[in-house]
């Protein structure tokens, strides 16, 4: 039959816990006694005023003697409750405390494994690589900012020079070859000797 209902409930309920509501319990029934205590020692003094005003001085003194004697129940009461008051409150802060260890003892345990899967070493190794890196890049971005001697900028003028003299033969090789047989400033010259003479004419005389 239990299993059909599943599997019981496990109670999650301390010693400790059943400590704390024990010493609730005792604060709750002693404010209750002390508060019918207030009330009766209210009553027996209103009535020890009325047998006064009756002229029952005995049963008036007999009275105020019970409820001196209910007062100080009273006072013993109140120590009792401050007593338990206090015990509740050490308790509940003993809890409290006891979880900040358990907290404090789960965190160093795990602070623990972490530092078992780092190796010194290794980490060591990690931070030489990244410093090489980190001064390697910094190499380049110097030199590719400027940072070349007087030497080293002689020689990359020279290189530009060369590949803007590479690059302006390449243009020029590429450039079309126009055939100059026809141009007009290259026709052959013509001789004087080869030039004729003026053709004479004659004028017929009046």
């Amino acid at each position: 039959m239990g299993m059909l209902f599943g599997k019981p409930k496990v109670s999650r309920i301390t010693d400790h816990d059943r400590a704390v509501l024990q010493m609730k319990q005792q604060r709750d029934t002693l404010k209750r006694y002390q508060q019918r205590v207030e009330k009766l020692l209210e009553k027996e003094r209103e009535l020890a005023k009325r047998l006064l005003s009756e002229n029952k001085r005995d049963k008036a003194k007999l009275l105020l003697r019970k409820k001196k004697y209910q007062t100080e129940q009273l006072e013993r009461t109140e120590a009792s409750l401050d007593t338990v008051e206090k015990l509740i409150q050490d308790l509940e802060y003993s809890q409290i405390e006891t979880k900040v260890i358990e907290s404090l003892k789960a965190g160093s345990v795990a602070l623990k494994k972490a530092n078992e899967l780092l190796n010194v070493e290794e980490i060591e190794q990690l931070l030489d690589e990244t410093k090489e890196g980190i001064d390697k890049q910094r190499e380049i971005t110097d030199l590719l900012s400027g940072a070349l001697s007087s030497e080293d900028e002689e020689l990359v003028e020279a290189e530009l020079n060369e590949l803007i003299s590479n690059e302006h033969q390449k243009a020029m090789d590429k450039l079309p070859i126009v055939p100059l047989d026809n141009s007009p400033f290259n026709a052959p010259e013509i001789k004087e000797e080869q030039k004729s003479p003026p053709k004479k004419i004659a004028l017929e005389a009046q």
